[in-house]
């Protein structure tokens, strides 16, 4: 049986298609590695097989190293939420339910701050719902906020 370009366009949806099921963001990869063979095939016909596995194990390789040495940190970098508890101190948010010195309060970011965009909030002085607050610590499963 002699494999054409169509095959490999084949195969390469078949793969990428099943990354939808297996959720694994690694399969894909290997189905976007046969469309360059499909390509190649169609510029060098009857390329023999052993050459063809070849550019399809290292395009695929070399797309999975790219994206996860590279393009990966970069996505990651642009759209990152405060991941780290330093990057959380000082953001502003609306405070949803008033806050007193020894009641907690919660308080809504417009983007999610560690995780999520509500928090349970604590404050030195008293704080009407619908202030806009700044995080100045975080205590747990809490923030510290002041009036800004």
């Amino acid at each position: 049986m002699i494999i054409e370009w169509w095959h490999w366009v084949v195969g390469g949806l078949a793969l990428i298609v099943l990354e939808l099921f297996i959720p694994s963001f690694f399969v894909i990869w290997f189905g976007l590695g046969a469309l360059p063979v499909a390509l190649l095939l169609l510029a060098v016909p009857g390329l023999p097989l052993a050459t063809q596995v070849l550019v399809w194990f290292l395009a695929s390789v070399t797309m999975t190293v790219l994206w996860f040495q590279i393009f990966n940190k970069r996505f990651a970098d642009k759209t990152r939420s405060g991941t780290a508890t330093g990057d959380a101190i000082g953001e502003i948010g609306l405070l949803v339910h008033a806050v007193a010195p020894f009641t907690r309060g919660k308080v809504r970011f417009q983007r999610p701050i560690l995780g999520t965009e509500e928090w349970q909030c604590t404050a030195e002085t008293d704080i009407p719902a619908g202030e806009r607050v700044k995080i100045l610590a975080i205590e747990g499963n809490f923030v510290k906020v002041e009036h800004v």
